[in-house]
């Protein structure tokens, strides 16, 4: 069977897999237009409920070295139905229980489910695909995952507004059921490698010496922003960002956070079009991670008494400049699926799975740490200051990366 049919006979499998990443972004951007219920029924503060939220990071960062493990051992198809598994586990306990402790509980639970259901498809795709082609794909799966974010946008705000943020989570567990039936259904069993297996621990080193490796340290400190600054933005300050400090009820943020969101679908597919036509992928991931964090940094200039809004000599910039800002963002920063495409080029195929895992233990790492590091600064300065942090690291970020990576 050649490349081509290969990827064919799996298109099916491809699309199943990326339903389970579509709810992980679902469930984990559903604070941000949650943010002043929950602070309320939890009773924290909104720099607490960033704490809280961060575990969820913690948690799946934690999974990626067992996950890159699991996936290169015992195959997609099993892993899959675990992280499902306990993914509808987790959501049913963020629904069920009260308090801070609860819902930490809660989050580190669904962020260990969550933890592989990008790597689940991305793992797949790499073994069937050659390189070239993986780039393509690769954006392809995130952009179908990125729909979970839209789900998060104007459909959870009606929800939360009539029925409470339980009923979100609710919701999550239904769909961790439907798909890992799905998963039954469409997904292959893996085939068994020949030979003797390294033990485990052997497995876990050899994932942390893939992520620290020379070839692969550019695109690791490049994942340690650019998944906190998506996240940060649309999963957790955005919300306040567009209610408290652009005076707009839930329904009305939901509603640019859903145009926010569309960027976020459209960009990925294009990022594996322009990798599949220019190639130069290097250049193509410093350019929208540059152009990323200056577009956030101009959203925090136009708030009350902002640069942005004083050099237009305005008050603030009207919401309509904040919803064409956070679009124009999305757009640069779904450059980041070439992280994966980068990360596959670089290691041989017994390998993509804990290459892979590494550069997710990157990115939610980064978002862990660097999110938790935004409540303090959101504290201090409100979510207008939180949102120019975030943008401040990536651009950061984006300067490490190119002055530890080669042309090419």
């Amino acid at each position: 069977m050649n490349t081509r049919e290969g990827s064919a006979a799996f298109v099916a499998p491809l699309v199943v897999l990326a339903l389970g990443h579509m709810l992980s972004n679902m469930l984990r951007t559903l604070p941000a237009i949650a943010a002043d219920v929950l602070t309320r029924d939890l009773h924290v503060s909104p720099e607490g409920l960033a704490s809280l939220t961060g575990a969820y990071h913690f948690a799946f960062a934690a999974g990626q070295i067992p996950l890159g493990v699991a996936l290169d051992r015992f195959g997609v198809r099993p892993v899959s139905l675990v992280l499902l598994a306990t993914v509808a586990v987790g959501s049913v306990l963020a629904a069920l229980v009260g308090g801070p402790a609860g819902f930490l509980l809660a989050q580190v639970v669904l962020g260990l489910g969550c933890c592989g259901m990008l790597l689940c498809p991305m793992t797949l795709a790499a073994k069937l695909l050659s390189p070239a082609q993986f780039g393509l794909w690769s954006g392809l799966i995130q952009a179908l995952g990125n729909v979970g974010m839209l789900l998060s946008a104007s459909p959870l705000a009606w929800l939360v507004e009539h029925h409470g943020w339980r009923a979100g989570f609710w919701v999550a567990a239904g769909m961790a059921v439907l798909v890992a039936l799905l998963v039954r259904l469409a997904v292959p069993d893996p085939v068994p490698a020949d030979g003797p297996h390294p033990s485990l621990l052997t497995d876990a080193r050899a994932v942390l010496r893939l992520g620290t490796s020379p070839a692969l340290r550019g695109i690791m400190l490049l994942s340690f922003t650019s998944f906190a600054v998506i996240i940060g933005v649309r999963g957790l300050w955005g919300g306040p960002w567009l209610m408290e400090v652009k005076g707009l009820g839930r329904i009305a943020a939901g509603n640019v956070l859903l145009v926010f969101t569309l960027s976020l679908i459209i960009g990925p597919a294009l990022a594996g079009v322009l990798d599949r036509r220019l190639g130069h992928r290097r250049t193509l991931l410093a350019a929208g991670h540059a152009l990323a964090g200056m577009l956030v940094l101009l959203v925090a200039g136009g708030g009350p008494g902002g640069w942005l809004s004083d050099l237009a000599g305005l008050p603030m910039l009207p919401v309509a400049a904040d919803t064409a800002l956070l679009f124009t963002f999305g757009l640069a920063i779904s450059i980041q699926p070439l992280l994966f495409a980068l990360t596959r080029a670089a290691v041989p195929p017994d390998r993509v799975g804990k290459a892979l895992s590494g550069t997710n233990l990157a990115m939610f790492l980064g978002g862990a740490v660097l999110q938790a590091a935004s409540g303090p600064v959101g504290a201090a300065g409100g979510p207008g200051a939180a949102i120019a942090f975030l943008g401040g690291v990536v651009l950061i970020g984006t300067a490490l990366f190119l002055a530890t990576t080669r042309r090419g």
